[in-house]
């Protein structure tokens, strides 16, 4: 049977991934399977939202997924981790963003966006000069791929947080049901929350206090534009994994702050460019055994949490993440590759417990000639594409094709490091 085609329907039962979980006052999804951002490289030349783009969110919707998160949407179109990341700015044309929400909500989905600046996580060819809280360069090997940014200026921080803001408003007046702030991966709200990436000596940095104050602000300034019965997320990482990075200590108090600043839920993750933890990387046996990357942490941040609290990266079976729900250790079960894969995955969690995602993540082979054609994401990027020109996946499309097709597409700016 085709991977994109749903399995025949079957006697409804109850599951723990069945049952409706409620954000906000009235508002409540579905189900509890939380579509995680990815990068999906589908916006036009001007940084809109593609037919491709939304015709692949109509094919999630209807899959039965019960939340929707759209790929980061960059708040300064000067500004790109990516050279087709969509873009919602004060240029953008918001007919498109418009018809994406519309897609987004077929079946009883909700779909909310994602805004994300990435700070100096910007490959070299897209720009000479990034920014970033302090004028540290990435390292680990990506020195020659990314350029050392620019400190920013206390005027361009606020100037950012509005940027910010005026995203979210428009997200809200095109029918996005919510929006997320990315503060994980490395990213610019995340380079704010690291010692080791925000070295300032203002009220931007040192303390925890000053390191989380770009997120708190940027958070309230956009609940004081959207209201109170607007839904609004943070992905944020666990830890950073880098030595004198953003710790597991900064993270849980992070995370205290948020839900007394009115934050609806949240979203973990962790690591960044440098240390790449988010896709798999270095997965300890005791977590292979309960699937979920960062199910420990999650345990630890649900202690704190009153609010819904989202695991994504690394579930692959419905019993997995029933266990997970049952257990109290998350309140929904993110999924972001398997999507990739087979579109009308929910569908067959949630009817069958012993549903397994069986495909394996590609391979050469070759670990660094993995890492130079960023096989962890291209090949489901893929997909991707795929699924938006209406086509089946190929779940076992050869590793070496996908190569081959990177950098075909994108000649030598296919082996810039990119986003996960």
């Amino acid at each position: 049977m085709n991977s994109n085609t749903p399995n025949p329907v079957q006697p409804e039962r109850l599951s723990p991934l069945s049952q409706p979980i409620e954000i906000v006052a009235g508002y409540s999804v579905k189900n509890r399977l939380f579509k995680a951002s990815m990068s999906e490289q589908l916006a036009n030349r001007a940084g809109a939202p593609s037919n491709d783009l939304i015709r692949l969110y109509h094919t999630w919707a209807e899959g039965g997924i019960g939340l929707l998160l759209t790929g980061n949407v960059m708040i300064d179109r000067t500004a790109l981790g990516e050279p087709r990341n969509v873009v919602l700015d004060k240029a953008s044309d918001l007919a498109p963003f418009r018809r994406w929400a519309e897609v987004g909500h077929q079946n009883n989905a909700q779909l909310w966006m994602q805004l994300n600046h990435p700070g100096k996580q910007v490959p070299s060819f897209l720009s000479q000069q990034p920014v970033a809280p302090s004028a540290i360069p990435l390292s680990n090997g990506l020195e020659n791929m990314f350029n050392c940014p620019r400190a920013l200026t206390e005027t361009e921080i606020i100037e950012l947080i509005e940027k910010f803001t005026w995203a979210a408003q428009q997200a809200k007046d095109c029918g996005f049901s919510g929006v997320q702030i990315h503060a994980a991966h490395g990213y610019l709200v995340n380079q704010f929350l690291s010692p080791h990436h925000n070295r300032r000596d203002d009220q931007w940095g040192g303390s925890v206090e000053n390191r989380m104050r770009f997120l708190r602000e940027t958070y309230r300034a956009i609940r004081e534009a959207v209201g109170e019965g607007f839904p609004i997320g943070v992905k944020l990482n666990s830890a950073d994994f880098q030595k004198g990075g953003f710790t597991e200590e900064d993270s849980l108090q992070v995370l205290k702050v948020l839900q007394e600043d009115g934050v609806n839920l949240i979203e973990v993750s962790g690591g960044n460019y440098e240390a790449p933890s988010m896709t798999g990387a270095q997965v300890k046996e005791s977590t292979i055994k309960r699937e979920a990357y960062f199910l420990d942490y999650a345990e630890k941040a649900k202690a704190l949490l009153r609010i819904p609290l989202v695991v994504t990266g690394g579930f692959r079976s419905a019993s997995a993440m029933e266990a997970a729900l049952k257990e109290g250790a998350t309140d929904m079960v993110g999924l972001a590759r398997p999507l990739a894969v087979d579109p009308h995955l929910p569908e067959k969690l949630l009817a069958d417990s012993n549903h397994r995602i069986t495909w394996k993540n590609p391979s050469t082979g070759i670990t660094r000639l993995d890492f130079m054609a960023m096989l962890d994401i291209t090949w489901y990027e893929q997909q991707m594409a795929r699924i938006a020109k209406g086509k089946p996946t190929r779940p076992r499309m050869s590793a070496w094709l996908s190569v081959l097709k990177t950098f075909g597409a994108l000649g030598l700016h296919a082996f810039q490091r990119r986003r996960a």
